[in-house]
């Protein structure tokens, strides 16, 4: 019986030795998919790597590239080809930072996917690819993140940080679209009147769950056929030109937004042309009446967004309250479900639009903007 105990626990030991000889096999095995920078470029030497960095992904397509922690610095940008056959992936390490350095040309970033060999197929393998965590430090210069060319192109729970322009999506290589998808990216922009959160130029991209910072524009869209969903852009600068700071800004229609939230900018959503775009579930929300007057929405020419289940948290010492701002008299916008302190708003013109209110109430509201245009 004995001898029999032994013998069982003699082949489970043996086992137990194989698996963990098996299990350590395979997790090196899929290590030695990723190329590992710091096996030939050292990271925290304060010295520029830009040229050894480019190097490393020309020489190497179709890897993933990993950046271990530590601080990598770049006085020109690293840029990824577009062409399926030589694109990288880049993924960094949650304490993995990329820094610009020297004197840096404005308007670029310290990453361009697809900055090279640009092309446009979603067909051919390879093309899927991405950049993904990591923090991307601007130095108060650059711009963090830039998507030149490409499609199905990812950057994924990444910081970009002390950047003129957070993340750029260029105008897409398929006609226009660029087929970009956004997850987790959190942006500290510069603080000054020309810092940008995203500027979104190409068309059909999908960007969810971003928090932004220390901006003038939160998210700048000149782009259709956007999806954008739980982004909070908070402004925390020095007043200059607030009038005009704003939380979303659209320049073309056909877009959706979906609990949205601009907090503390002088304009909540700016639409500024006779644009249909869709806002659900979004917010506006002041903390603090500095600033002068604060607007939830403006619309630059006639009013033609549909808007649902909105709410806006004004303060009540703030000089002026405006829930709707329209540069023209008419639109088939509309406002359905709508939260806000009536109270705390003096212009009441917005009511012409809200579909909840009876019919005199709207009559009564559309006569109010009548009545400040002809005065």
């Amino acid at each position: 019986m004995k001898k029999s105990i032994l013998k069982t626990l003699s082949v489970l030991m043996v086992l137990v030795t194989l698996f963990s000889t098996y299990s350590v096999f395979a997790f090196a095995q899929a290590e030695n998919y990723s190329l590992i920078v710091t096996d030939t470029i050292p990271a925290n030497t304060g010295v520029d790597v830009s040229d050894a960095l480019q190097q490393l992904i020309d020489d190497n397509p179709n890897r993933t590239i990993y950046f271990p922690d530590g601080e990598y610095l770049l006085s020109k940008p690293l840029k990824t080809p577009a062409d399926p056959k030589k694109s990288v992936s880049l993924r960094l390490a949650d304490y993995a930072v990329i820094k610009a350095i020297g004197d840096w040309t404005y308007g670029e970033a310290l990453i361009q996917l697809g900055g090279k060999d640009p092309y446009n197929t979603t067909r051919v393998n390879g093309s899927n690819y991405a950049l993904e965590g990591g923090i991307i430090d601007g130095s108060n210069m650059a711009n963090g993140i830039s998507i030149n060319s490409g499609r199905e192109t990812a950057v994924r729970n990444c910081s970009i940080k002390n950047t003129v322009v957070g993340l750029h999506i260029m105008y897409g290589a398929n006609s226009g679209s660029s087929d970009s998808d956004i997850f987790g990216v959190n942006i500290i922009g510069t603080g000054n009147t020309d810092s940008v959160g995203m500027l979104v130029e190409g068309f059909d991209n999908t960007i969810t769950n971003s928090r932004i910072g220390n901006v003038f524009i939160g998210v700048h869209v000149k782009s259709g056929g956007n999806m954008l969903r739980n982004i909070h852009p908070l402004y925390t600068s020095d007043y200059t030109d607030f009038l005009n700071s704003c939380g979303f800004l659209l320049e073309c229609g056909d877009n959706w937004l979906d609990y949205c939230y601009s907090d503390q900018f002088g304009i909540g959503f700016r639409i500024t042309g006779n644009h249909r775009v869709t806002l659900h579930d979004c917010f506006c929300y002041w903390y603090s009446p500095n600033g002068g007057t604060h607007t939830a929405i403006k619309a630059d020419q006639q009013f033609e967004a549909a808007v649902t289940n909105f709410r806006a948290g004004f303060q009540k010492e703030t000089d002026e309250n405006k829930m709707l701002s329209v540069g023209k008299i008419g639109g088939t916008g509309t406002i359905t479900n709508l939260s806000v302190a009536s109270d705390r708003v003096k212009d009441h013109s917005y009511k012409a639009y809200v579909t909840d209110n009876t019919f005199i109430e709207r009559v009564f509201g559309f006569l109010l903007l009548l009545f400040s245009f002809i005065k």
